[in-house]
Parts: C-alpha cells; sequence; structure tokens
C-alpha cells in the first residue's frame, strides 16, 4: 500500500479572516490661484512642523520637464530656503513663478497636493507633495476601440 499525501490543518486557518483597517488619508492642501502652496493649520500640526521656524529647502526631481510632485526639505540656515507666510486660518509659500515654469497649470484648474514623508538620510525626513487635479479623471466611457469580435454563425 502507498502511502498518502495529507494536508493537516492549523487551528489559525479555520478562524475567520479580519477585516484590516484602510490606512488613514494621507494629509493634504491645495495650491491657490496665485501659485501659493496652502498648508492648513491641522495639517502642519499634525506634521509636526511649527510654521514661523521651520526653513525648508524646496525642489523636485532632476530631468523632468513637468513638475509631479515637490520635496520639502527642512534646512537649519536661512540661506537659499523658503519659509512659511501667515495667511487666513493657514500658512503659504509663494512658489508662482517656479510652478510656471514647470507647466503646472494652477490658474485655470483648482490642484490639490497630498503629503507623504520619507527619510532622506538617517536625520533628515523629507516631505514629498505629490500634486494632482481635485477631481479624479473620469473614467472612459466612449466607444470601444479596435477590432469587432466576430460573431457566431448560426447553422440552418
Amino acid at each position: 500500500m502507498k502511502p498518502r499525501a495529507i494536508k493537516f490543518f492549523s487551528p489559525e486557518e479555520n478562524l475567520p479572516k479580519t477585516k484590516q483597517a484602510k490606512a488613514a488619508p494621507l494629509p493634504a492642501g491645495y495650491i491657490s490661484s496665485s501659485g501659493k502652496l496652502v498648508f492648513p493649520a491641522a495639517v502642519l500640526a499634525g506634521l509636526g512642523i511649527d510654521p514661523a521656524s521651520t526653513h525648508f529647502k524646496i525642489g523636485t526631481q532632476d530631468g523632468k520637464r513637468k513638475i509631479k510632485s515637490m520635496y520639502l526639505v527642512p534646512a537649519v540656515g536661512s540661506d537659499q530656503t523658503f519659509s512659511f507666510e501667515k495667511s487666513g486660518r493657514g500658512h503659504v509659500i509663494p512658489l508662482a513663478i517656479i510652478l510656471k515654469k514647470g507647466n503646472v497649470n494652477f490658474e485655470s484648474e483648482k490642484l490639490i497636493f497630498k503629503i507623504s514623508t520619507f527619510d532622506f538620510d538617517q536625520a533628515t525626513q523629507v516631505y514629498e507633495l505629490t500634486i494632482e487635479t481635485e477631481t479624479p479623471k473620469p473614467e472612459y466611457t466612449g466607444k470601444p476601440r479596435g477590432r469587432k469580435p466576430r460573431k457566431a454563425v448560426d447553422p440552418k
């Protein structure tokens, strides 16, 4: 008689799967029609940024024509850095000329940015602002392209 391969179950396999909690949405701000990055006060508090004393070096990915994301690197000195300005209920960084050079159309469409963080080196945490339109692109519902499917021939 041949030995049979038997698969054994564990008690963990019999437990119902728990739904994983959705990740919290990324903090966000928007680009005003005058070309200012607007950070609401709640977002700055959530990120732990003190707008009065924090200065940033601002950059984009090298070699790209259109700006799709910007990087804010905290800097110690105030030489060659940008700082926050108080505006309404939040704080802003004016970047109109840089955004125009980067082909960002902030004058005619409402743009938002989502803020994520990553470690630039061991001591520096960098903020990445991913720029996108406020309304997502609608799903394509137009005429289907390509060859039409073959119809089955009815034998009579």
